[in-house]
């Protein structure tokens, strides 16, 4: 872990760059250190490594900075290592989604977000372990084990992208990207103590992103403080003529605010989200986080979220109907897994996709099938979509009062592991205040506002309309800069 020579406080990478560009540290160093922290890997979050082949792009970008280019030492995090979560495409790296289907494979080509972090000269240490094909609250699913809460070896790191939170709270690597589909990036944010952006649905390019659930689906970004996760936004972000859904033309200015104050900023805070169902220590820390806001000058008010006895339905229905499409592919025949001594075409089907997913998968598959079959379409299927639809509305209405709403990330803070991995309906719950977000498709930034009476981080979340990242992350850099809970460290 890169820490200030000061107050051994974490280095953040836009620090860590700066270090490099003023040629203080060099960038093989900074990727001999993440490199080893990876391969030592305590957290089990990193499922590859690179090391050849980061090395050798550590002395390309060192060859252009010292060679006085023009335009590279002018991107805010050149030089700086990064874990990229195992469902992003990467040419030349296993990318497994941490799967038996797709043990061995490695992609020929880049996500469009791994082309834009090389030419940012960044450079990408490893892959990240996760939930299988992202589906999962806990990242225990996945076949290669647990990811391990750096705050507590024997809790959770949070699900789907644990292993992009945990090696950022670790200290293996300063920055890296995850996925969010429900929650996948915020949840494992508040479970680790870290800081995290799910963007607008259409900011940042699917392209390469391996699919769980296509109109869910978003790549984002985790880091310690919202400085970090802005300036990693901005560079990954913008139009991609490969993406069908990419919408936003140009990438995210995020300049820094004139003043850390909130004055006129109106915020909503959903009173349900408090009244059961959610842990002592997390609603005291949340409150208090609200209590922050009002103090930099926001107003804050409460009202009734409308719909919440209907998102998870809502979201578990598309979601699993989408992967059950997503995932027909593997097969056994294309790529991926075959199963041996398969006695016909039908059998081959079937042994492979019975051997090579894993029970969270298989589940999902069914349940997808299931909802989309002859005769529960309009009952399940239909109904789902047309929930969305009014969820889609109501957060319309409400962003017509309040600039961003304030709400918890998880109703508890990191719980043991195999303690909820075997009853699904316990796990699903823990969705409850973030799959609406990804329903809508809106932005929303996850914070670190306290801890719980074990020790334990506890996150919130602000949600905005669509496109208004530049404003979540003022309000978040406002609340940063007046607290200290991004910079504590395991």
């Amino acid at each position: 872990m890169f820490v200030r020579k000061d107050n051994g406080e974490k280095m953040t990478g836009l620090e860590l760059s700066k270090l490099i560009k003023a040629r203080e540290v060099g960038v093989a160093e900074a990727v001999r250190v993440c490199l080893d922290s990876a391969k030592s890997n305590r957290h089990n979050a990193f499922l590859a490594v690179d090391e050849e082949s980061a090395l050798a792009k550590a002395a390309v970008i060192q060859k252009k900075l010292d060679t006085g280019d023009a335009i590279s030492p002018f991107f805010p995090l050149w030089g700086v290592p990064i874990g990229v979560k195992d469902n992003i495409s990467t040419a030349g790296i296993e990318t497994t989604c941490a799967s038996a289907m797709l043990g061995g494979y490695t992609p020929v080509f880049n996500a469009t977000v791994i082309d834009k972090l090389q030419q940012a000269g960044m450079i990408v240490v490893g892959k990240l372990n996760m939930d299988e094909f992202a589906m999962g609250g806990s990242s225990e699913t996945g076949n290669r084990g647990a990811v391990l809460n750096p705050w507590d070896l024997e809790r959770v790191a949070g699900g789907s992208s644990g292993g992009s939170a945990a090696a950022v709270a670790g200290g293996e690597i300063p920055l890296s990207l995850g996925s969010d589909t429900g929650g996948s990036i915020r949840q494992p944010c508040s479970f680790c103590g870290v800081t995290g952006i799910k963007p607008t649905y259409g900011a940042v390019s699917r392209y390469g992103l391996i699919a769980y659930a296509s109109s869910l689906d978003q790549i984002g970004v985790i880091a310690h403080d919202i400085d970090d996760c802005a300036a990693l936004l901005a560079i990954i972000s913008g139009h991609d003529e490969r993406d069908s859904t990419s919408v936003l033309k140009e990438p995210f200015d995020f300049e820094q605010p004139k003043s850390d104050k909130l004055d006129g900023a109106k915020i909503g805070l959903p009173r349900n989200y408090f009244e059961k169902g959610i842990d002592g220590d997390v609603k005291a820390s949340v409150l208090a986080a609200a209590k922050q806001f009002e103090a930099l000058g926001a107003t804050v008010e409460e009202f009734e979220m409308p719909l919440t006895d209907y998102v998870i339905p809502a979201y578990y229905i598309i979601a699993c109907a989408e992967a059950s499409s997503n995932l027909s592919r593997y097969d056994g025949l294309k790529y991926g897994f075959s199963a041996e001594n398969a006695k016909n075409l039908s059998d081959l089907y079937r042994k492979s996709r019975s051997e090579g997913f894993g029970l969270e998968v298989k589940r999902r598959i069914m349940l997808g099938s299931f909802v989309l079959s002859s005769g529960y379409y309009d009952a399940y299927y239909k109904k789902a979509l047309q929930t969305r639809a009014l969820i889609k509305q109501a957060y319309s209405g409400l962003f017509e009062r309040f600039d961003m709403i304030l709400s918890p990330v998880a109703p508890s803070t990191a719980y043991k592991r195999g303690e909820n991995v075997n009853d699904p309906i316990k796990m699903y719950m823990g969705d409850i205040y973030t799959v609406s977000v990804n329903l809508a498709g809106l932005p929303a930034v996850a914070l670190p506002c306290g801890f719980d009476g074990a020790g334990l981080p506890v996150g919130f979340q602000l949600i905005g309309d669509a496109f208004s990242e530049s404003a979540l992350v003022k309000a978040a850099r406002s609340y940063q800069g007046c607290t200290d809970f991004h910079v504590q460290k395991p």
